[in-house]
């Protein structure tokens, strides 16, 4: 069976579409995959629905049927570059935007957490013809766990292996990572910022979307005082379950430290920042696993790089590659978990792992919009 998944992450780079076959032995064979750009006017509305902002419920209703267009879209774009009939597609699973994410932690019990995707299933189904499969997180949050992340129940599935313990690293927006032991346990959690910080202040200095292969960052120097003051942050002490996203990283964290270091060169916050990235994943990984589990990277950090460079750097005793040597290349792998995740869903199959969203135990994620 064929399904396809769809993801747009905390970056706003585009959208991802990535079509899997599922053989008869439940392996997965990546076959597609196609990316579709955000456009600027809804980018920008996705920006104003993260934050608090006026008329909240107006905009995200008009923005939750806009993004529903476009991953309906995005799909058939998907079939016909693919050039597969979307009758042939079992099922669509789609991540949505999302725009909130509120886990329950230190200062909010579970019972007032909450997580909010948008992108529409109803609209998805109706303009695709494909049952979609939708709104994965909310039911972890209701059986208390972080919603986030989910992709290591994936990672688990097609990455594990008996012969090594591994790391598999997503450096979306924000970064997570999957720790899979060779006795099958499987443990994650996100790290911290991703590509978030580092996207929002070359957008601001340079008007530029992204550092890309972190050559701007790479022009400077990192400011210790400050790299320091930013690791303060008290999520990083924070021990899993955890999860986390552009309401506690985002471009007020970068103005509230530029009041502490007013001086700092642009281009020395943005080799700062990518060092923030850098060792806070590096931390958490060396505080979880094997010193010499190897690491896998994915998302579109992965392409920065010189922060692959920074990761390799400090890990010295580790292999640090990328997914592609898993069968799956690095940009598509968070797309490819979703189609995965609906195909648990329809079978009727738990999608989250309890020892990383911290859940009163095994769910079947997500509800089901049929063609």
């Amino acid at each position: 069976m064929k399904y396809i998944g769809l993801m747009s992450g905390t970056s706003l780079d585009g959208i991802d579409a990535a079509l899997i076959h599922v053989n008869s032995d439940n392996s997965i064979h990546f076959e597609h995959s196609i990316s579709a750009p955000l456009a600027a006017s809804l980018k920008a509305d996705i920006l104003r629905l993260c934050a608090e902002s006026p008329n909240e419920i107006e905009l995200l209703g008009k923005t939750d049927r806009e993004i529903g267009r476009v991953f309906a879209n995005a799909a058939l774009q998907l079939c016909r570059s693919a050039d597969i009939d979307p009758a042939d597609i079992t099922a669509i699973g789609s991540h949505g935007q999302t725009v909130r994410h509120r886990p329950p932690d230190a200062g909010r019990h579970h019972s007032s957490a909450f997580t909010l995707q948008i992108g529409d299933p109803n609209t998805i189904a109706e303009i695709s013809g494909i049952t979609t499969v939708a709104d994965f997180r909310r039911r972890d949050i209701a059986a208390e766990g972080q919603g986030a992340p989910l992709v290591p129940a994936f990672h688990a599935a097609v990455f594990a292996s008996k012969s090594e313990e591994r790391v598999i690293l997503n450096i979306g927006g924000m970064a997570n990572i999957s720790l899979l032991k060779q006795n099958g346990e499987v443990t994650g959690f996100d790290t911290g910022p991703g590509n978030v910080l580092m996207d929002s202040w070359i957008h601001t200095s340079l008007k530029q979307d992204f550092d890309r292969d972190g050559n701007w960052a790479a022009s400077g120097t990192v400011n210790t005082p400050m790299l320091q003051w930013f690791l303060q942050t008290p999520y990083y002490a924070q021990t899993g379950p955890k999860s986390t996203g552009r309401e506690h990283f985002n471009n007020c964290t970068i103005e509230e430290a530029l009041e502490n270091y007013p001086s700092v060169a642009a281009e020395d916050i943005q080799a700062t920042l990518l060092e923030l990235t850098a060792r806070s994943i590096c931390d958490a990984i060396d505080n979880t696993s094997k010193e010499n589990a190897s690491v896998f990277l994915c998302g579109g950090g992965s392409a920065n790089l010189a922060l692959r460079k920074r990761i390799s750097e400090l890990l010295p005793n580790r292999i640090v590659t990328d997914t592609n040597a898993l069968g799956i290349p690095p940009d598509w792998v968070e797309a490819v978990a979703f189609a995965w995740l609906a195909k648990q869903t329809l079978n009727n199959l738990a999608g989250n792992i309890p020892a990383v969203t911290g859940a009163r135990g095994p769910r079947i994620l997500g509800a089901i919009y049929p063609a």
